[in-house]
């Protein structure tokens, strides 16, 4: 039996660009669902997410345990998806020339935070 998923409320969405070996630019519009309980026995949380404008159009799901795990593995696999999907089409996609299109964040908290208090800078 294969699930049918719908986007519902959109809690996050991008739109990023398909650059076409001849430069020719075109939209693809990616949107994150709100995280919502699994219907199946048993499941957890499941958030739904969709990408338009780059091939599959069908609202698809990623699961975790609770509902941040499973935005957050949302995020993660939407990543590794458009990676995926732009190499079958021989597009290249940019978001504000930022590497994985802004999507992978690792801030350097250490050097924005000032240290706590009893704690060195190091």
């Amino acid at each position: 039996m294969t699930m049918t998923y719908e986007l519902g409320e959109t809690v996050a969405e991008r739109q990023v660009d398909a650059i076409a070996e001849d430069g020719n630019r075109t939209p693809v519009i990616v949107k994150i669902g709100k995280p919502q309980p699994d219907p199946m026995p048993g499941g957890d949380w499941y958030c739904p997410r969709q990408v338009l404008g780059l091939g599959d159009e069908s609202v698809q799901a990623t699961f975790g345990v609770d509902s941040l795990q499973a935005f957050l593995l949302c995020v993660y696999g939407l990543r590794l998806n458009l990676a995926e999907r732009a190499e079958r089409a021989s597009v290249e996609l940019d978001w504000l020339g930022l590497p994985d299109l802004g999507l992978t964040v690792d801030p350097q908290v250490h050097q924005i935070a000032p240290p706590a208090p009893g704690r060195s800078s190091n």
